[in-house]
């Protein structure tokens, strides 16, 4: 399929780039999972080193910055996968972490890892970054990065479980503090400012689903 089929008409060329770079890192990855002879394997690598060099260009970047993704990152295809939490009290309020990396207030959540399904991953990274103990209820939705204002590199897909919070389990100290500034719960019509971009559509999807005003939501 040609680049420009996947491109949306709000796109930079900065956007464009790097969604090239992930099909290319796609190509790659796939192409060196089942590569039988060392020629291929030469192509495949130069492929991926293209791919890398791509993402660079967009991200501003350097090379020898992601270098160190290509046994892992790179050397995975398909779209990678992360989880986030919508952790909803019996007040209506929801519980969002404000990043250490950007400064922004975000839903707790992040890569899923293998080995445990959405919603063990959702729980885990919620308590890692939280302390506070939960449970899924429901599925707010499934979001393609390109499509909900999410600053990254790569293409994921972003899911978004409703969850409630374990009043009779005991909460923690954050494992994972170093990866927050502040926690804290909020009101739909009170949120912290600023809203990382990547949540900011996706919050209000998850309290109309809390609220039973909508199903589960899915780009089209």
């Amino acid at each position: 399929m040609k680049p420009s089929a996947h491109r949306t008409p709000s796109q930079s060329l900065a956007q464009r780039l790097a969604l090239w770079a992930e099909k290319l890192r796609d190509v790659s990855a796939m192409g060196l999972h089942f590569v039988e002879n060392p020629y291929d394997r030469h192509n495949y690598e130069e492929v991926q080193t293209i791919a890398m060099e791509l993402a660079a260009m967009a991200s501003g970047e350097t090379l020898d910055a992601l270098e160190p993704l290509r046994g892992t990152v790179y050397a995975r295809p398909t779209p990678l996968i992360t989880g986030d939490g919508a952790v909803i009290d019996a007040e209506g309020r929801i519980l969002l972490i404000q990043r250490a990396d950007n400064g922004m207030w975000a839903m707790p959540g992040g890569a899923m890892e293998v080995g445990e399904t959405l919603a063990e991953g959702i729980v885990r990274e919620v308590l890692e970054e939280t302390g506070v103990p939960c449970e899924p209820v429901a599925l707010v939705g499934i979001f393609d990065s390109r499509r909900c204002g999410s600053v990254s590199r790569h293409h994921m897909y972003h899911t978004v479980l409703l969850c409630r919070p374990l009043h009779d389990a005991p909460t923690s100290e954050p494992s994972h503090a170093n990866e927050t500034l502040s926690v804290g719960w909020f009101s739909a019509d009170a949120l912290p400012a600023p809203i990382d971009p990547g949540h900011a559509p996706r919050i209000p999807v998850a309290f109309g689903v809390w609220r039973g005003e909508e199903g589960a939501f899915f780009d089209g």
